[in-house]
């Protein structure tokens, strides 16, 4: 069966800083993995969050100069889409049967084997997280450390189930309307970004709002009915060994879930980090909050970001912003403390 699956390598120029997209035909349909990067480099994988790709994702974390200096530096970049949420992604024909969770976990490990990949380091948003995180539990001889914004691990809530019951529906009869875009701009955002009647909306908000609007509104529903039948995975994830740096806004509606899923995992292998006025997406609204844990998680691997720029200025962190507990050398990933960050008084 396995040599059936095939796959189409396309030059897309417009993506992403000039990025290669493959096309991977799995046993769940074709997915889109765009790769940037030196391909001898250790492998991250990326998964975005409901409705998103890597453009509306993680561009904000890349294109800032600081990480992406320490990400590009180190990695080579495996951004996967799920299943019709590449950009100009056409609708999936109704008739096909829609995955499961654990369908997307397993193309996960179809990509990694397409491309030849062994270990790699994993970066998952909401959903995403949830995805790579069950992929990681699953195969735990394949994922080197975990990377999760907002993570996701329980079943979802009654209030969630409800949440997108009617996304659902609205999403079956009216599309991406504006209704629908609400609601996601309220997952991913915090109350500053999204704006209100004496703040104008964010650049942020209104890129995302328009990159939804390319969004197929039958490939999202196959995306969001996967996730609100999801399984509870907490009782697995002390079996989870690999080293796992989470991060949640304080305003993110999905934080007790982050926070329950931290205090689930071993202490031992795991840190919180606390971004303060941000949503779920972390990724887009305060990068700069994520690179120095993300620094000081990646020293436990013996990686490193190179001297090409100084300290930024807009960053919310600073040295004395982390615990000490997270400076110590037997503490670089492997007795990482929950720790906050704070915004600068500016």
């Amino acid at each position: 069966m396995a040599d059936s699956y095939g796959a189409v390598s396309v030059d897309v120029e417009t993506i992403y800083l000039g990025g290669k997209e493959h096309r991977v035909k799995t046993a769940s349909g074709v997915v889109s993995v765009i790769v940037y990067g030196d391909r001898e480099k250790p492998a991250l994988i990326t998964y975005p969050d409901l409705a998103l790709n890597h453009m509306s994702c993680f561009q904000g974390l890349f294109f800032c100069p600081e990480a992406a200096s320490l990400l590009l530096h180190n990695f080579c970049i495996y951004h996967i889409s799920p299943p019709g949420h590449e950009l100009g992604a056409a609708p999936i024909c109704p008739n096909d049967s829609a995955p499961s969770a654990d369908d997307l976990a397993d193309q996960i490990l179809e990509v990694l084997n397409f491309f030849g990949l062994g270990v790699v380091m994993c970066m998952g948003v909401t959903a995403g997280a949830y995805i790579l995180t069950l992929f990681a539990m699953k195969h735990r001889e394949r994922v080197l450390g975990l990377i999760l914004v907002s993570p996701l691990c329980k079943a979802p809530s009654w209030s969630e189930w409800f949440y997108n019951k009617v996304i659902l529906k609205l999403l079956y009869y009216y599309g991406m309307c504006g209704v629908v875009k609400e609601f996601l701009l309220q997952r991913y955002f915090s109350k500053e970004v999204r704006g209100n009647v004496e703040i104008p909306e964010s650049d942020i908000a209104q890129a995302c709002r328009r990159l939804l609007d390319e969004r197929q509104s039958v490939n999202v529903m196959r995306f969001l009915d996967a996730i609100d039948r999801r399984p509870d995975i907490s009782s697995g994830l002390k079996k989870l060994k690999c080293r796992t740096l989470i991060f949640i806004g304080d305003q993110s509606p999905f934080y007790s879930e982050a926070v329950h899923m931290a205090a689930t995992l071993d202490r031992g292998y795991c840190a919180l980090v606390e971004v303060q006025a941000c949503g779920s997406m972390v990724t887009e609204e305060q990068p700069h909050a994520m690179l120095i844990p993300m620094e000081y998680f990646l020293m436990g691997y013996g990686l490193y970001r190179p001297c090409l720029f100084t300290e930024s200025p807009r960053s919310p962190l600073s040295p004395s912003c982390i615990a000490p507990e997270l400076l110590s050398p037997e503490s670089m990933g492997l007795k990482l403390k929950p720790i906050k960050t704070r915004l600068s008084a500016a």
